[in-house]
């Protein structure tokens, strides 16, 4: 049976169908544009979205396992229930769901609020289902990069309490061995959460403080007032996207994103290797 990739093109995605292909899996992705998809040979690959029904049904012809992401868009919870059940209405029932951190704490952050409801979704039509909760993307920080190469100031609004950020190799890789378990179970598993975090909880001080390590000169943090840093934002995404980072933002700094007893351990078990540590890609986009 195949399983199907639903958001193989974005920085998680590609990294699952690559871990997926590693361990030989037959594998279907959706796409809104093919002609600009790059896979694997043995990647079938569909042309839709998740609003077009017709496309939706013909890519879940056939399979067995489904891996969801769901982009932060406007009409993120629509996709997320369509998507859902027409795996329902296809006869999937395993599926490897990518949530967030504390989705259902965080419940004036839309994108959370949203993950938080399709989670609930997932446990009331008995999906058998793993639900991932990743923390922060360290590959996040491509977007602030120019800024404290360019001026010397970490902007993120982090706050003190500190965040595990997770690293999308990690995040791709356990979704990866989830999809694989549930999809050569003999019968459906039951459903699972699994927070993804990094090794290491840093605060926004600390984080200035290794990318001075890493530049050979002062970098600044830049506070943990989000107000600029929805402005910035708003510069090169929608206003109502800049406001949800804002809210996240927010977030980050009355709660952090910290890990629960044996989050730690459970990850580094279940990959047999360390995780991917914050200050290790910060060399690597210094280097870059």
């Amino acid at each position: 049976m195949t399983i199907l990739v639903i958001g193989a093109t974005g920085r998680v995605g590609r990294h699952v169908v690559d871990q997926l292909v590693r361990r030989e899996a037959s594998v279907r992705v959706l796409t809104r544009d093919a002609a600009k998809a790059s896979f694997p040979a043995s990647v079938e690959v569909v042309q839709g979205d998740l609003l077009d029904i017709d496309a939706l049904r013909a890519a879940f012809s056939g399979v067995s396992t489904l891996f969801l992401l769901n982009a932060v868009t406007g009409d993120e919870f629509t996709q997320a229930i369509i998507t859902l059940n027409v795996a329902r209405e296809a006869g999937v029932d395993r599926v490897v769901y990518l949530s967030v951190f504390d989705a259902d704490g965080a419940v004036n952050v839309p994108h959370f609020a949203v993950k938080s409801g399709a989670e609930r979704m997932l446990q009331a039509m008995n999906f058998g289902a793993t639900i991932l909760r990743p923390t922060y993307f360290i590959d996040n920080e491509a977007m602030v990069k120019d800024v404290i190469v360019g001026h010397g100031v970490y902007p993120m609004p982090i706050g003190s309490k500190g965040v595990a950020m997770v690293d999308a190799r990690d995040i791709a890789e356990v979704a990866a061995i989830e999809l694989v378990r549930r999809e050569q179970a003999p019968n459906k598993l039951p459903i699972e959460t699994i927070n993804l975090v990094g090794p290491d909880t840093l605060t926004g001080s600390d984080i200035a403080a290794i990318w001075s390590e890493v530049l050979d000169r002062p970098i600044a943090y830049g506070g943990d007032d989000p107000s600029g840093f929805e402005q910035a934002m708003a510069t090169s995404m929608p206003a109502w996207m800049a406001y949800e980072m804002r809210l996240m933002a927010e977030r980050y700094v009355s709660d952090g994103m910290i890990p629960e007893a044996g989050d730690v351990e459970r990850l580094t078990a279940l990959l047999g290797r360390p995780l991917h540590r914050y200050r290790d890609a910060a060399r690597a986009l210094a280097a870059a």
